[in-house]
């Protein structure tokens, strides 16, 4: 009786052991799951120019590297500290006209990198521009455009005509016709500033070194708790830092009778 009772209690004894070895496992199991944190879309990250963007000498395909400048928080917890690394393309590049058309590009977000080498990929879009900029956003189409210039093409006319105006009084003078020289040097003035105006391109778009953009994520971001450890991250430098926004081309006289390039 012993004899054939004895297996039932060796089967019993082994899927008892089993039974204690996966209880002890599972706690295991458990205390290594990585927790997850999540950035959402929408969220809009700060940003400081490393390189400057031009549309005088940017092309589509051309690289824009930025860094973020406030840290981004979820649960409390630092998920893009300042200092990350975001790389761009620029995707389209359109040069002012002589007479009309403003300059226009159109940037696109590609990829972050944490200061501990933790690297994304991603898609955001520009969402604002520096308030010192004189730049302009357009937020349905994502392009950025430079400043319209009709006021500065308005001043440059009648510089020129001010200045035909004296020049044109002085030899009417001499010649003993001040009004019609002066009429005379008028005209002469404003077709001189018409004709800069029409052989010089509009303000190009650009956005300088140490600029501040801000970008809006179009999909989440998400990180396991390993990958925001930052203690054996390299020390931040401000790379982004510089001169900022360009003086607005508005502020900046013309000079009569010179057609710039």
């Amino acid at each position: 009786m012993l004899t054939r009772a004895l297996p039932l209690l060796l089967a019993g004894a082994v899927s008892l052991a089993a039974q204690q070895a996966t209880d002890a496992v599972a706690p295991t199991e458990q205390k290594t799951e990585k927790k997850t944190f999540q950035v959402e879309p929408n969220t809009r990250i700060p940003l400081s120019m490393i390189n400057s963007v031009s549309t005088k000498t940017a092309a589509p395909g051309d690289r824009v590297y930025l860094e973020t400048v406030f840290p981004i928080l979820v649960d409390g917890r630092i998920v893009i500290p300042p200092g990350s690394y975001v790389a761009g393309t620029i995707t389209k590049v359109q040069r002012p006209g002589k007479v009309k058309g403003r300059g226009e590009f159109f940037l696109r977000f590609d990829s972050l990198t944490l200061p501990n080498g933790v690297t994304r990929d991603f898609r955001a879009r520009v969402s604002g521009l520096d308030g010192r900029a004189s730049e302009e956003l357009d937020r349905n189409e994502g392009s950025i455009k430079s400043e319209g210039n009709k006021s500065g093409d308005t001043r440059t006319v009648l510089e020129g005509a001010a200045a035909g105006v004296g020049v044109g009084a002085l030899a009417g003078s001499v010649a003993g016709a001040t009004a019609m020289g002066a009429g005379i040097g008028a005209a002469a003035g404003a077709a001189a500033g018409l004709a800069t105006v029409l052989f010089t391109r509009g303000p190009d778009a650009v956005l300088a070194k140490g600029t501040t953009i801000e970008m809006i994520l179009d999909r989440n971001v998400d990180f396991n708790e390993t990958e925001l450890d930052f203690s054996n991250s390299p020390v931040r430098r401000n790379v982004g830092e510089g001169s900022g926004p360009l003086p607005s081309k508005k502020n900046q006289s013309a000079v009569p009778g010179r057609w710039p390039l």
